[in-house]
């Protein structure tokens, strides 16, 4: 019986769908999503996570939001809008990364609790990993490793979350690294123990 994700149908063309590509890669495709507060240790995890996998022989894919901001969402604010739009927008390139048969791995504030149903409803829930990278507001400002605290205290930086936009805690989520208790190498075992499992195409 034919694979139907092997190919897919693009109007009249037929593609290759995601299950040739994940034979290709021989690993199952995941979207591990990693949120907190600016500071909170989320690009250093996301950094580590990807040359962990890349280094273990798997294909994988770093979205930054400090990058994508440079570049495809360059033109966007900060404004409850367009946090919106690019959490949507980074969303829809992890499942078309997903799509490829990529382990992406992004990290974005992602601070309300909306948006990150917003990124799993688009990702899809089966391929969708879900880490809370936790620290307070005060760890977070007395670490302040982009200067971005100082910036948004002299009121260079607006809508700053955490002082002039809201975080909302979550309710729900896969795990939570909490980097004011646990080292790096702790964070890295338990985030390792918790995608391994899941990248293993059977």
């Amino acid at each position: 019986m034919a694979d139907p994700e092997h190919h897919l149908s693009i109007g009249a063309v037929r593609v290759l769908g995601r299950s040739a590509r994940e034979r290709l890669t021989a690993q199952r495709s995941l979207t591990v999503w990693l949120f907190g507060l600016s500071g909170s240790g989320k690009s250093t995890l996301a950094t580590a996570l990807d040359r962990t996998l890349n280094s273990e022989g798997r294909l994988t894919t770093l979205l930054d939001g400090d990058l994508l901001r440079t570049g495809l969402n360059a033109g966007l604010g900060f404004s409850d809008d367009d946090r919106r739009e690019n959490v949507r927008r980074a969303a829809e390139v992890a499942r078309l990364f997903n799509q490829a048969g990529v382990i992406t791995i992004c990290s974005f504030i992602t601070p309300r609790r909306a948006l990150r149903t917003l990124a799993k409803q688009i990702v899809g829930e089966d391929d969708f990993l879900l880490v809370y990278v936790k620290a307070s507001m005060e760890t977070c400002r007395a670490r302040d490793v982009k200067g971005l605290y100082a910036k948004a205290d002299g009121g260079a930086l607006k809508q700053f979350t955490g002082r002039d936009s809201i975080f909302e805690e979550p309710v729900s989520v896969d795990l939570t690294l909490d980097t004011e208790t646990m080292t790096e190498e702790v964070c890295m075992e338990a985030i390792l123990a918790a995608v391994r499992p899941r990248i293993v195409r059977e």
